[in-house]
């Protein structure tokens, strides 16, 4: 089953991509491999939540951001490759605006990653690192950026 039907059948769609917030490109290609910039999840009217998790928002609420992030992050990659079908995430960054005392960081960036694996199957399986942060830009919740390989 093609990445774009898998998605179909998980009744979800890829987000518009939208222009970058500062000076920098969404992705940059070297060889076949594509680096993604960092996103954060995005409300269905555009805006950017904002608070911390721990604080403003639950794990839960977390791990839905980073799900959220994680359908940004598709819509890159294949804008990248020209297709889904043609992309195997190689590493996550996964950061999360949480208070000091937080440490569940992993079960929030989860989100992101149980949606690549659910949507690329094997090629959706990565190497990952989850990290708290004190801010993310705008003061949103998370942010995630990858490296994925353009397969031929």
């Amino acid at each position: 089953m093609s990445a774009e039907a898998k998605l179909a059948e998980l009744g979800l769609s890829l987000p518009a991509m939208t222009p970058p917030m500062a000076n920098y490109v969404r992705f940059k290609r070297v060889g076949d491999l594509v680096f993604l910039s960092g996103q954060g999840p995005r409300n269905p009217d555009g805006s950017i939540p904002s608070g911390k998790v721990g604080r403003e928002f639950t794990v839960e609420q977390g791990y839905d951001f980073a799900r959220n992030t994680g359908l940004g992050l598709l819509a890159a990659m294949k804008e990248a490759a020209g297709s889904l079908d043609k992309v195997e995430v190689v590493k996550l960054l996964g950061m999360v605006n949480a208070v000091p005392e937080f440490g569940d960081q992993p079960k929030v960036i989860n989100g992101c990653s149980d949606l690549l694996v659910a949507v690329l199957g094997d090629k959706g399986r990565h190497a990952r690192s989850a990290v708290g942060m004190g801010s993310l830009p705008g003061n949103m919740p998370v942010e995630i950026e990858a490296i994925v390989k353009v397969l031929p």
